[in-house]
């Protein structure tokens, strides 16, 4: 079955604001004297905001009220927004820009599919607010990956049945969210681990040579 839309997450894959994150978290650890570290920050890769902080407080005895959980929610997003003003087009990953000419090209359409509630930010920031056809984010969603949400309503934006849609994702999350809404998934950087994914990808450009194979008898 061919491909026909390409859905992308947007941290890891588009642009890297891991480091970002980490800072902001960071912050909102030190204060509140909770031991944090990059390898705790390892398994807030593809989660939902509400969710990386519940993991964050596994490392505390204080109990908070769902007001001051969503007080530390706000502050570390205030937190990383300030920081994300430093982005800019130079920081889009390696291969991206050369990837979607070539899916344009081809009549394949492209979406964003991420749980950041700020993916228009980021967007806008890069210089790629115009260039894809849809975009699903977390400011639309109930369920963070690996729940397949995201993926489908961009799918669904697209007017693309899941079979048909390949997702590339960098966080073992996402695979598993794509893979649950029937879909292909190219694996980048960290979720090349986990060993779930319908393809690995060593650079983003190969996903050309993917594409290509799987639609040769689909023309």
């Amino acid at each position: 079955m061919g491909i026909k839309a390409v859905i992308f997450d947007l941290d890891g894959v588009i642009v890297s604001t891991d480091e970002y994150h980490y800072q902001a978290w960071k912050s909102i650890a030190d204060k509140e004297k909770i031991d944090f570290d990059r390898t705790i920050n390892n398994r807030l890769r593809g989660v939902s905001r509400a969710e990386s902080l519940e993991i964050i407080l596994e490392n505390t005895n204080k109990k908070y009220t769902q007001d001051e959980k969503g007080e530390l929610l706000e502050e570390k997003n205030n937190v990383y927004k300030e920081l994300l003003k430093n982005l800019s087009a130079s920081d889009i990953l390696e291969g991206v820009n050369e990837v979607i000419d070539y899916l344009k090209a081809n009549n394949i359409k492209v979406a964003i599919g991420s749980s950041s509630k700020n993916t228009s930010l980021i967007l806008e920031k890069i210089g790629l607010s115009n260039t894809f056809d849809a975009i699903a984010d977390g400011t639309m969603i109930t369920k963070s990956k690996p729940d397949p949400e995201v993926f489908i309503l961009a799918a669904n934006k697209l007017e693309v049945l899941p079979e048909n849609c390949m997702v590339v994702e960098d966080a073992e999350a996402g695979v598993e969210a794509a893979l649950n809404g029937k879909m292909k998934v190219s694996a980048v950087g960290d979720a090349i681990k986990c060993n779930k994914a319908t393809y690995n990808l060593d650079e983003l450009i190969n996903l050309t040579n993917i594409i290509n194979e799987n639609n040769r008898y689909y023309i």
